[in-house]
């Protein structure tokens, strides 16, 4: 089996801005400063009001929860729009927070790697969206005891990914052990960026398991550039699993596969000038999620005129408390927002260019 495997653990961004260079410090911190000269205020208020508000609504257990989906793909999601802002899980204004949900998704570990409940009806979100979350973790903890810790999990969680694999290269609701036969988009996507971040953090990924994924996105591609559902559900493209698919295969490094120019483009048609029109089936956030991080990996020319609209869509529709509402719930909806939000400040490496 070929393993596609980092040489060494990254550093975090801490320790290697503690050894750098005093030259490249300066460039970096000048840097910083023209960026943030060039972000809206308007931006930083509302993500710092929404930051509050989704710290305020973690349980005393450390977790968050939508109806219907379970505790862990809430606490997932909502954790790493938190360490999106810049926080860790000992430093920051939301270290306690990110610490209190790292602890809690530590207890969910299964002994077959699951991350979650094997009773949730959709348990691989959770799974996806925890090997993504804990793998940004990873690279910014410490403390040796917990890094092993860490380490071990996401091991056993990457194996019980690719022992989840259907055979057509996705992924369903479900392990294909406990329902074979089936795989959807979407689920596929959170799997491969979870898989993504684990790879980045220097935990093994099998690379036959990536190279699966990448052409059950190539068969769910339809004639007009954009992806079906499903492989076995094959129907008109969906724009949101279409942007999903593209930010999975840059994730996956595939930047200059044949498919891709078709992508972009249909994506690009249906989805840059953000209008109401937007086909996206009833998950908005969840289309711009993904295509937000489409766009920021393909240039500052395309990204600015596109950040202005979406961050002004973003931000006119935010709550008084702070809180954005939509599909599944405010938290689910606020998390989103604030990870699209922080997504060019590039505090997490799995979000970069």
């Amino acid at each position: 089996m070929e393993i596609d495997r980092m040489c060494t653990p990254p550093l975090s961004r801490r320790r290697w801005l503690s050894g750098a260079a005093a030259a490249g410090l300066s460039f970096l911190a000048a840097r910083r400063r023209s960026e943030a000269a060039k972000r809206d205020p308007k931006w930083e208020k509302a993500i710092e009001r929404g930051a509050r508000w989704l710290a305020s609504r973690q349980s005393s257990l450390g977790h968050w929860t939508y109806p219907s989906y379970g505790s862990t793909p809430a606490t997932a999601l909502a954790g790493t729009a938190l360490i999106c802002t810049g926080s860790t899980t000992t430093q920051g204004p939301y270290a306690r927070y990110i610490r209190r949900a790292t602890d809690y998704l530590m207890t969910k570990v299964r002994s077959n790697g699951l991350i979650g409940d094997p009773r949730d009806a959709r348990y691989t979100y959770g799974h996806g969206f925890s090997m993504l979350y804990l793998s940004q973790v990873l690279g910014e903890e410490e403390d040796a005891e917990r890094r092993a810790e860490l380490v071990d999990v996401l091991t056993r969680a990457v194996t019980f990914s690719a022992q989840a694999q259907a055979t057509s290269g996705g992924w369903g609701y479900v392990s294909a052990k406990d329902v074979p036969n089936f795989d959807e988009g979407s689920t596929t996507i959170t799997q491969v960026q979870g898989l993504r971040g684990c790879r980045n953090a220097g935990i093994p990924v099998p690379a036959e398991v990536i190279e699966k994924a990448k052409k059950y996105i190539y068969t769910c591609k339809n004639p007009d550039g954009g992806i079906s559902y499903s492989s076995r559900r094959r129907g008109s493209s969906r724009p949101a699993i279409t942007a999903a698919a593209l930010a999975a295969l840059y994730n996956a490094g595939d930047y200059d596969s044949k498919h891709v120019p078709d992508m972009l483009k249909y994506c690009k048609k249906n989805l840059y000038n953000i209008s109401d029109q937007t086909r996206s089936f009833g998950h908005w956030h969840y289309t711009y999620l993904y295509y937000a991080q489409v766009v920021y990996r393909q240039g500052e020319s395309e990204w600015k005129p596109f950040r202005n609209k979406l961050y002004q869509r973003i931000i006119s529709d935010q709550d008084a408390g702070g809180s954005w509402t939509g599909t599944i719930s405010p938290t689910y909806v606020t998390s989103c927002n604030l990870i699209m939000l922080l997504l060019d400040k590039a505090y997490l490496p799995i979000y970069q260019r």
